[in-house]
């Protein structure tokens, strides 16, 4: 069976990504979603005092409103659907949830709606998208589920055969069975080097059984090339490799995913790299 987590806090955005996980499951044979939440069991009184709240309500109450969630998603659909709550961080947490369950693919929301709520909501995201343990959906906020027929994956040219995660790439096509665009953004003027047509030639060899089709945009600004090229070819989702060191250099530096996750309107498929 193929595994979908959706962790929600119960937000907007997270209750919208929790119906595009159940939807996108629908379209996914033999496959089942876990609703997830974390919660902390320790807050703060009005005087700054720690207060130690009972950890058996606490998860109770989170079960209560899981389950409701659950009732509400039966409308979208009848996939298996299961709830898990529990005491930590949500990061952490998750990522152990995840190799102890074998899940296959996270599913979260995010929103650019405001600067508070992009610190909080998409600071949440972008830190599971860091852990690194397996493919992340990043599904914006006022987005609604369609099935996802055409996939752009975006490649930067750049020694592909060893930055490429090929295994978890060609399992999500392999689960989609998407029509495959693989786009690269140059910034630079001028011709297409000679290093990067090799690269194109490798990347086209290692994806044959996809029949991919390549495109390069000469654009200044990545997320705007992208954005106007998924407008143009229909594009149902953004598949990138976010690269480990622009989040251990800071998660809200510039990054082309980072970018992309708030200024996209499409779902971004969001690639671990450690296999």
């Amino acid at each position: 069976m193929k595994k979908i987590i959706a962790p929600v806090d119960f937000s907007e955005p997270s209750v919208n990504a929790a119906k595009y996980a159940v939807q996108l499951a629908s379209d996914i044979a033999d496959s089942s979603v876990t609703l997830y939440y974390v919660y902390e069991t320790i807050i703060a009184g009005s005087d700054g005092t720690p207060l130690l709240i009972d950890p058996d309500a606490r998860k109770n109450v989170a079960m209560l409103a899981l389950n409701n969630l659950k009732s509400e998603l039966e409308r979208f659909s009848k996939v298996p659907v299961e709830t898990v709550a529990e005491e930590g961080r949500l990061a952490p947490n998750l990522e152990k949830f995840v190799k102890q369950n074998e899940v296959d693919l996270i599913v979260m929301g995010i929103t650019g709606s405001s600067k508070i709520e992009q610190l909080i909501i998409g600071s949440n995201t972008l830190n599971v998208i860091s852990k690194d343990i397996c493919p992340v959906f990043i599904v914006p906020g006022k987005a609604s589920y369609k099935k996802i027929e055409r996939a752009i994956f975006t490649t930067d040219l750049k020694n592909v055969s060893a930055t490429t995660p090929f295994r978890p790439l060609k399992k999500m096509l392999d689960l989609l069975q998407p029509e495959l665009k693989v786009v690269h953004v140059k910034t630079g003027q001028g011709r297409l080097p000679e290093s990067d047509l090799e690269e194109k030639r490798v990347l086209e060899a290692l994806l044959k059984d996809y029949h991919p089709h390549f495109y390069f945009i000469l654009e200044e600004n990545f997320s705007t090339a992208i954005d106007d090229f998924a407008e143009e070819h229909h594009a149902d989702v953004i598949i990138t490799v976010p690269r480990r060191h622009a989040f251990l250099s800071g998660l809200f530096k510039s990054s082309n995913t980072k970018k992309l996750a708030y200024q996209s309107s499409l779902p971004i498929l969001a690639l671990n790299s450690w296999e």
